[in-house]
Order: structure tokens, then C-alpha cells, then sequence
């Protein structure tokens, strides 16, 4: 069970899924996923878990591989161990060190949308910077900019 009193469900390391889960309780998945989550619950995603798909709940604790965005009505916690690929939505976010994460990301405690705003990129008129200067500030850009 979990905090709330609820069922869990689990999906151990040794099993994999090909196909959609949908639930209205909490999940914990250890094993593979080929395919999206939906569970009006929380979902654990365990250390040994691979899951290529999106998820969509109220909060996520990633420790595993995510390939897929994530989207949570409250809160994504990426653990240390979590290998993310893909964009991230949420209300509120907690990310440890040693996470690895690509991807964009999307944290706004009122819940309502972010409007789309272009990120500002003023071009420099210097001669000196170099070619790796630039294609770093704009790798910056993309990293951490709105669209």
C-alpha cells in the first residue's frame, strides 16, 4: 500500500510489458515497459526499470531509464540513479546529483501553462569569439530556454 492507504501495484524486475498500463492506484515498476503509463496514482519507477513511453500520473519517483516525456499533475523526483530521455511537465520538480537528464522541462507551481516565448539571443558583433563559443551559447540556449 501506499502513503495514501490505496493499492499498489507492482511490476517486478522480471516482467515486461508491451502495451498501455492504465490504472486509478499507484504503481511500482522494477521490470520493462514498451509502452505508455497512466495511473491516476503515483508511480515509482525502480532502479532496475526500463520503461520506452510516456508517462502520465500525479507524481513520479524516477530511478530507472525513462525513454519518453513525463507528465505529473503535482511532482517528478529524479533520484540519483535515473536516466531520463525525454521532456518533463510537472508542478513541482526535484532533481539529485547524478541524474541524467535530455530533454526540455516544464515546472510551474500554478499549474497553469507556460505561454510559448521564443528565448532571447542576442548575436555578437565580436570577431574574437570563436566558432565553439557560439555553439556552445547556443547549445545553453536550447538546453535551458522556453520555446
Amino acid at each position: 500500500m501506499d502513503n495514501n492507504g490505496s493499492p499498489q501495484s507492482v511490476i517486478s524486475n522480471d516482467i515486461e510489458i508491451i502495451g498501455t498500463i492504465k490504472g486509478s492506484g499507484s504503481v511500482r515498476i522494477d521490470g520493462k515497459l514498451e509502452g505508455e503509463l497512466h495511473c491516476g496514482g503515483d508511480a515509482v519507477i525502480g532502479k532496475s526499470a526500463q520503461i520506452k513511453g510516456n508517462i502520465v500520473v500525479t507524481s513520479a519517483t524516477i530511478e530507472g531509464a525513462v525513454n519518453g516525456n513525463i507528465t505529473a499533475k503535482d511532482r517528478i523526483e529524479m533520484k540519483s540513479t535515473a536516466r531520463v530521455t525525454g521532456d518533463i511537465r510537472a508542478k513541482r520538480l526535484s532533481v539529485e546529483d547524478g541524474v541524467t537528464f535530455i530533454g526540455r522541462s516544464e515546472v510551474n507551481s500554478s499549474g497553469s501553462p507556460i505561454s510559448e516565448v521564443a528565448p532571447v539571443v542576442s548575436e555578437s558583433t565580436s570577431t574574437e569569439s570563436s566558432d565553439d563559443d557560439r555553439a556552445e551559447a547556443a547549445a545553453t540556449v536550447r538546453s535551458y530556454g522556453r520555446r
